[in-house]
């Protein structure tokens, strides 16, 4: 029994080396200019636009012509203020299918563009 190791204090108390900070850009580090690609007045206008028109389209779904005439406006609108973002078209794709103007998918696809940007798919040259 003699064998036996004396632990002390320090040795039970293993703690992992002090990790490095990694350098990440903080909200103070980046202007919201870099961020946003848009202004914020364009995409009020781009929120407000898919708003009006979504709830146009969930009261006048029983109409369907009034509902495509309304989905082609808010399209062109919309590519108006926000440029040619090709998200607007799976939108526009969305609002055709019937039963499915109910729900706010213009709303949703300008979310979708205010916080995604464009995605652009990156080519490797070789």
């Amino acid at each position: 029994m003699t064998n036996e190791l004396a632990i002390t204090a320090d040795q039970t108390q293993m703690t992992p080396p002090p990790m490095e900070p990694r350098k990440q850009p903080t909200s103070a580090e980046t202007p919201i200019s870099k961020t946003l690609k848009f202004s914020k007045k364009r995409l009020a206008l781009a929120f407000a636009i898919a708003g009006i028109s979504d709830a146009i389209g969930a009261f006048a779904t029983p109409v369907p012509p009034i509902v495509w005439v309304v989905d082609i406006g808010t399209a062109l609108l919309l590519f108006m203020v926000l440029g040619r973002q090709w998200l607007l078209l799976p939108g526009l794709a969305l609002e055709a299918i019937p039963g499915l103007g109910v729900l706010p998918f213009w709303l949703l696809v300008v979310g979708a563009i205010a916080v995604l940007g464009t995605p652009r798919p990156i080519f490797e040259r070789h």
